[in-house]
């Protein structure tokens, strides 16, 4: 066998989406990335989102709304993928890497008070994997601190959190369609918040500084009574960025939204099926305490003590395996930022592998997986 760790799961739905484009010969940011936001807002029950190009984007342009002086700092998890952490840089402000839960990989709540100080203006808490962070509590702190919070939803997207969805507590929530996550439009991001006001005020940031997008321009300006008659006048009063989503991104992601429910219930009893095939196996246990039948989770995971060897192993198998995430602390770039004081975060990570999790994932594939992880621990 030859096992991916990811897949997108893309079908004749998405080909129709794009045809669609390509017979009205629109292409770039058009009338479907309007569509795909709306859609996108009536999913998660927010009142505005804003398609970008990627969550990285997302992350850059939220933390942008609030104007924060430069040199301010921002609280970040030690285990995340790197946009987390680039956002503050990206802004001229400084991340402040905070430890994790051991068992939730999530921001650790005691970490976080001590590492707050005067000059924190906001965090970006991460749902790893898919588990939620301790939203409510990262919430209820920040509103004392007088905190901005941006919900890093990378890994997550369909999960309710208290009856309430993931992205949706806070002033921004940031999500990833990029092409491994739980649903793709190739490449992508989105944007949502309940303040309207904001997200209007960083819309022209997504595209150039311009103020009108450019399908608006082409349509509907025919009152020469009106200033809006002039379809070719736009003004840049902000710094811009090419961060914008496209119509064929956007065709893609109009069906994949469609498919998601269904891309997760496969992925929740994929989950079920390997934590009943290993919780026998010594030396092995869960990356995260799954809720599968609660929550929606974007990787499957485990720990092991003698981890690389592991993965040496299942690679001979046809078996691909991944280390989601290195500590930013021991990056290089980020070394700077780091004092080492996050040891939960530079212990964990050790024992991190994570398995092949896909909503195409087969049982089959799965159960040959689960034998060769019984084999290993008998050689």
């Amino acid at each position: 066998m030859n096992i991916r760790l990811f897949k997108p799961s893309l079908g004749k739905e998405e080909l129709e989406e794009i045809s669609d484009s390509f017979d009205k010969s629109w292409v770039g940011l058009g009338p479907k990335v309007r569509k795909f936001e709306l859609e996108w807002s009536k999913f998660i029950g927010c009142k505005a989102s804003l398609a970008v190009n990627s969550a990285t984007a997302a992350l850059h342009l939220a933390l942008a709304a609030f104007r924060f002086p430069e040199g301010k700092k921002v609280l970040v998890p030690a285990i995340t993928f790197a946009s987390t952490a680039f956002a503050p840089i990206y802004n001229k402000l400084i991340p402040v890497f905070v430890d994790v839960e051991p068992d939730t990989i999530s921001i650790s709540m005691d970490d976080l008070e001590k590492k707050y100080n005067k000059d924190c203006v906001a965090v970006i808490p991460v749902h790893f994997g898919g588990h939620p962070a301790l939203i409510d509590e990262i919430i209820q702190f920040a509103k004392i601190k007088n905190l901005k919070v941006i919900e890093d939803c990378a890994h997550s997207a369909g999960s309710l959190y208290k009856g309430k969805s993931l992205g949706n507590w806070s002033d921004f929530g940031c999500f990833s369609f990029e092409e491994k996550k739980l649903m793709t439009t190739g490449d992508g991001g989105m944007l949502c918040s309940d303040n309207i006001e904001l997200i209007e005020e960083i819309k022209p940031a997504r595209w150039v500084g311009i103020d009108k997008d450019t399908w608006k321009r082409a349509d509907g300006y025919t009152d020469i009574e009106s200033k809006d008659a002039m379809h070719w006048y736009y003004e840049i009063n902000i710094l811009g960025y090419k961060y914008n989503m496209n119509d064929l991104c956007a065709s893609i992601g109009l069906s994949q939204l469609k498919k998601l429910k269904k891309f997760n219930l496969r992925r929740s009893s994929a989950i079920v099926k390997y934590l009943e095939g290993i919780k026998d196996i010594e030396g092995i246990s869960p990356l995260l305490p799954y809720q599968s039948e609660r929550y929606n989770y974007w990787l499957f995971g485990i720990r092991c003590g003698n981890r690389d060897n592991l993965i040496v192993f299942l690679k001979s198998k046809g078996i691909s395996t991944g280390v989601h995430y290195v500590p930013l602390p021991l990056m290089p770039f980020f070394k700077k930022f780091s004092k080492n004081d996050t040891p939960v975060a530079l212990n964990i990570w050790k024992k991190f592998i994570t398995l092949p999790l896909h909503s195409d994932l087969t049982g089959k594939e799965i159960d040959y997986i689960i034998n060769n992880l019984k084999e290993y621990k008998k050689c």
